[in-house]
């Protein structure tokens, strides 16, 4: 399929929410056909729309640091698995986006399958309706055992102790013990915003990048300094993908929050991985030294749990006015209360938010959209984000959250055409997976719609707690 002439519907919505300039929408061609497209609602368009917006956003970026302005973006073609300078337009296939959309299906690590959902993570029939689970992380497993009095971790004591409870009650006893149980909503949610962008006082000329200098052809982030604090997978799709456009990207976790080793062998390419806490005196030390010569901070935590530890997006913004800091939630802080500090993630908010329920089977069963594309969604977009501040000299605040992106999805998305296409017997995964050696062994994997990596993610928290050479 290829759409070309003409703005795609979706690309233009997310374009303008990003703050591009509407007339560049029209460079983005789609080409090939995905998979994504089944279903009530048009997850192929938020797709193909995200990565488009993200190639605008990397475009204008490259265009401006070879001297233009913004809304000036240099040609960059995402095609055969590889980012290829090239007369524009620009050239997203559709088969790369749904491939990696589900990266985390396709990936085997030594040839083993990953654990995706773990048997007390799904959806369960309470007195009154449905609730749905998360329990992947240990600490969330035990929580949700403790919260529901179960005598044992089996999914059938799970079962037997939801079926006995309204889907309110399972819920506010999951979250009142530190786990994670959302009531399936029958309506959709109330609306959030796309993207919400607060101007800081920046430390470059307004509108220009040229303190970044020039950036070699299809890396329009190198030499910028990514600090990730972001986990699980919208977070690290983003920093995923600012890593392969050329950023040097740093993640630190705490060593008292392990992450699975599945999901960062997945998420964990084009970025290096470090440990630190930040209750102990030398390792804050280290962080504040990475702080002060980081150009891009981005965080995925809930509401407040940065502030603690004095490292809200205000603090930061204020202690380093040039700074881009990309704030990432579940549910939105415009969501109400206790929501917008709740912790959440894709499948949960697509139960919260209303969307489960419209994918509902014919029994009444909630579905699931065909992709976690809240979670890929958002950090495309995330991405993009980055790199249109990056574009107009830093000094930014950016706010997404997985509902926002839901939102756009029932709502805006929902209001539009949809488009016409090839459809799923026209689609194999195969030319965009790739076998690379990791510090998990060989894993075979999705490639991301830009480009392959060098190298595959060294072991979550190997890594030294440094910048690397400019």
């Amino acid at each position: 399929m290829t759409i070309g002439g003409e703005q795609d519907f979706a690309t233009a919505q997310a374009w303008e929410a990003l703050g591009g300039a509407p007339e560049l929408v029209e460079r983005v061609r789609y080409t090939g056909s995905g998979n994504l497209g089944e279903g009530p609602l048009p997850v192929g368009e938020l797709a193909r729309a995200t990565v488009g917006a993200c190639a605008l956003a990397a475009g204008e970026l490259g265009a401006v640091r070879a001297g233009g302005t913004t809304g000036d973006p240099s040609p960059l073609v995402v095609d055969e698995g590889r980012g290829i300078p090239c007369p524009s337009p620009l050239v997203v296939d559709e088969g790369a986006v749904a491939t990696a959309f589900v990266s985390e299906r396709h990936l085997r690590v030594s040839g083993r399958a990953p654990v995706t959902f773990a048997p007390l993570s799904g959806f369960w029939p309470a007195a009154d309706g449905w609730v749905r689970t998360h329990a992947n992380y240990p600490h969330h497993e035990a929580a949700l055992v403790r919260a529901l009095g179960l005598r044992s971790p089996e999914p059938e004591a799970l079962r037997a102790a939801v079926a006995g409870r309204t889907a309110v009650e399972v819920q506010e006893l999951a979250y009142a013990a530190g786990g994670l149980a959302v009531a399936v909503a029958e309506r959709y949610g109330d609306p959030q915003p796309l993207v919400e962008t607060v101007r800081t006082t920046g430390e470059r000329e307004p509108g220009r990048g040229r303190a970044l200098g020039e950036a070699p052809p299809g890396r329009p982030v190198a030499g910028v300094r990514v600090l990730d604090l972001t986990r699980v997978i919208a977070g690290p799709v983003a920093t995923r993908t600012l890593g392969l456009l050329g950023a040097d990207v740093l993640r630190i976790d705490t060593p008292g929050l392990p992450e699975a080793d599945d999901a960062y062998a997945d998420t964990g390419f084009g970025k290096r991985s470090a440990l630190l806490d930040l209750a102990r005196a030398g390792d804050r030390e280290v962080f504040e030294g990475l702080l002060a010569e980081a150009d891009v901070v981005v965080t995925g935590y809930r509401p407040g749990a940065l502030e603690r530890h004095g490292l809200g997006a205000r603090e930061l913004s204020e202690r380093r006015p040039g700074l881009v800091v990309a704030e990432l939630c579940a549910w939105g802080r415009r969501a109400p209360q206790p929501w917008a500090g709740r912790r959440g993630f894709d499948s949960l908010v697509q139960a919260g938010y209303g969307i489960a329920a419209a994918c509902a089977g014919p029994d009444g069963t909630p579905g699931v959209l065909p992709a976690q594309a809240l979670d890929h969604g958002t950090g495309y977009l995330l991405a993009a984000g980055v790199m249109r501040a990056l574009a107009g000299g830093g000094g930014c605040r950016l706010r997404f959250s997985l509902a926002g992106t839901g939102s756009w999805l029932v709502r805006g998305l929902a209001g539009g055409a949809r488009a016409a296409g090839g459809g799923a017997a026209a689609y194999s995964a195969e030319p965009w997976l790739r076998e690379t050696g990791s510090g998990y062994g060989v894993l075979r994997h999705a490639v991301s719609p830009f480009g392959e990596w060098a190298g595959g993610p060294s072991r979550w928290g190997t890594d030294r707690a440094v910048w690397l050479p400019r």
